[in-house]
């Protein structure tokens, strides 16, 4: 049976524009949540979020192109640039079977805002021609398979906040089944605006916590009110392993397990039970390996880090039994359809330079959130097996497994 392995990683997100800068702001447990300096928030409940700061997209696209791409592909440009680059994919490297599995759990959220404004105050024809293909989720892999010339499957997944999670997986797929030797995989997200902070407020699932905001993203504190939005893109490149092997590419991990579920309950309140049998699917793939560190969704609202703990004691077989855990959406935020991605990324470059990085805020305990979440700050420790965890409005579950090689 084939088998994919891991050979290149990007990302960027509230504390840093590239994966080295972010892991180490990530482990040292900085937090890049702030007022909301993208758009005027002071009419909003909510006004705080995990910006990406001081990111000029001319430095990843050509300023002609820039106003044809929001701000979610402008991310991802450049996540998937870094990934291809820390893979050592060159000319020489065969295009059309190297393919893109791109995610989005809303897409170009600014731009439909800015273009609704636009038709309401000044009428159709001053809408922009460019509108449509810059807000549609799957232009994110349209824009970077023409930036590195990807003529394989180009795929799109907007499963909300499972959606980074799930591109891996129906990239791994793709390579399985024989439809690619490569896949790169890039979610990004851009949400931050006022129709999306407003919107997820009037549902009441953000944090209030307005003048403390460093402190409002609390996974599985007795204290947590809601998650925070973040922003920013993850990217990985999948090979499959002789392929990779053949090229002398170097190798980060295997995956070796993933699991996708429904909860079939309710659109926007999650239960253990879906989250559950996507974590057992993806035991069950990987053959049920020792497993060394989980990544949470850990998001911090109430519900979530509740049923989220339950279903790893059910599927560890109690308390005792768990690996440690944490989530690091305290440092960055919730960053939606990119969250898997960017997310899959930290656990591989928790287990590459073994460290675990620390859940923060949590300062008080909850007596349904009872297992080892790292809270004392990163913890070194040997990796090779890691789990990573995404759920999503709608019901909608992913995991991932990544092995050492």
């Amino acid at each position: 049976m084939r088998r994919v392995v891991v050979t290149g990683l990007g990302m960027i997100n509230a504390v840093g524009h590239d994966k080295e800068s972010s892991f180490k702001a990530i482990i040292e447990g900085q937090c890049g949540i702030e007022r909301i300096t993208l758009f005027d928030a002071s009419a909003l409940s909510v006004q705080i979020a995990g910006e990406v700061k001081d990111f000029d997209p001319k430095t990843v696209m050509d300023p002609k192109e820039v106003k044809k791409a929001d701000r979610f592909i402008q991310l991802g440009i450049k996540a998937a640039a870094e990934a291809i680059e820390d893979a050592g994919i060159d000319e020489n490297v065969e295009r059309e079977s190297f393919g893109v599995s791109c995610a989005s759990g809303i897409g170009g959220l600014p731009t439909i805002e800015k273009h609704s404004i636009i038709l309401h105050d000044r009428g159709p024809r001053r809408l922009s021609p460019f509108f449509i293909p810059s807000a549609l989720a799957n232009m994110l892999g349209g824009f970077v398979s023409i930036d590195h010339n990807l003529k394989g499957p180009n795929l799109g997944s907007v499963t909300a906040c499972a959606a980074g999670t799930h591109a891996i997986s129906e990239a791994a797929k793709t390579i399985l089944l024989g439809g690619a030797e490569r896949m790169l995989v890039v979610g990004g997200e851009a949400a931050i605006t006022g129709i999306g902070v407003g919107g997820f407020a009037a549902m009441k699932a953000l944090s209030t916590r307005n003048d403390d905001p460093q402190h409002a993203s609390r996974p599985f504190d007795a204290g947590r009110d809601g998650f925070v939005m973040g922003e920013g893109a993850g990217a990985l490149v999948l090979e499959e392993y002789e392929a990779a092997k053949a090229r002398g590419a170097k190798i980060y991990a295997e995956l070796i397990g993933f699991g996708e579920s429904g909860d079939a309950n309710h659109i926007t309140t999650p239960t253990m039970d879906g989250p559950l049998r996507a974590m057992k699917a993806a035991m069950k793939m990987a053959g049920n390996p020792k497993i060394d560190y989980v990544n949470a969704h850990g998001t911090s609202t109430p519900i979530n880090d509740k049923n989220e703990t339950a279903a790893l004691k059910e599927l560890f077989g109690g308390k005792e039994n768990c690996p440690p855990v944490s989530s690091t959406k305290g440092q960055i935020g919730h960053c939606l359809g990119a969250a898997g991605s960017i997310e899959a990324v930290i656990a591989l470059m928790a287990m590459r330079d073994g460290i675990m990085p620390p859940t923060i805020n949590h300062e008080t305990p909850d007596e349904n959130c009872d297992l080892d979440y790292i809270t004392e700050g990163a913890r070194e420790a040997k990796l090779d097996v890691v789990m990573s965890n995404s759920f999503g409005f709608g019901g909608t579950n992913g995991v991932v497994i990544f092995k050492r090689v």
